[in-house]
């Protein structure tokens, strides 16, 4: 009951925007949570609580918004914010999969929804800095920015920027694309330090930090 719960909770949320703003013609998807843990030790409940919020819940919001506003009439703009996961995503295998999983849908509503007219596109942040970094320690945020080829830490508003784009006019046939916005981090550096095969797992490397 719970899941249907949720659901009907996002079709009363868009009804209540549309009927305040008016249609819906840009949504971008940006609710995420997880936790580090080695494979091996994470819990059902935590596996299942973050793909429920990092899947489930944007395919919940996309679905309504498109069937409700977008697809009738005939112009919309999807932003779905996921991760860096271009080398998977080690130490958070419960994210790395919905984020894939978003990636995947990502494409499938592109090919779906292009004769409607409605553009669905992925942004996958590296280490940004935001609100959601600030309650990391700065030696790990600098450990993020050693492994970053550009050697800096993103920006909010760098991200803003490119939504913006995706968004727009501007970008009218670009769809079912990965837009990474990391400073080429995902073509450098280690994501995960591999142990011998005694010593406990490692944590991470860090890098995906944008919330």
């Amino acid at each position: 009951m719970g899941m249907i719960y949720e659901v009907e909770q996002v079709a009363t949320f868009v009804k209540d925007v549309r009927e305040a703003l008016g249609e819906v013609s840009v949504l971008v998807n940006n609710a995420g949570g997880q936790f580090w843990t080695p494979a091996e030790d994470l819990s059902t409940k935590g596996w299942d609580a973050v793909v429920r919020n990092n899947l489930s819940g944007t395919f919940y919001m996309t679905r309504e918004v498109a069937t409700a506003s977008m697809i009738p009439q005939k112009r919309g703009r999807i932003v779905n914010i996921i991760a860096q996961i271009a080398r998977g995503f080690p130490g958070m295998v419960h994210t790395g999969a919905a984020r894939a999983g978003v990636e995947n849908m990502t494409k499938t509503l592109a090919v779906e929804w292009a004769r409607h007219d409605v553009a669905v596109n992925a942004i996958a942040p590296g280490v940004i800095r935001s609100s959601g970094t600030e309650r990391y320690p700065p030696e790990l945020l600098e450990m993020g920015r050693r492994s970053t080829p550009a050697k800096r830490i993103g920006t909010c508003e760098e991200v803003a920027e490119l939504c913006a784009y995706l968004a727009s006019d501007a970008a009218s046939f670009v769809t079912g694309e990965t837009w990474y916005i990391d400073g080429g981090a995902h073509l450098w550096g280690d994501t995960w330090v591999v142990p011998d095969r005694e010593e406990p797992a490692p944590p991470p490397v860090v890098r995906n930090l944008s919330r």
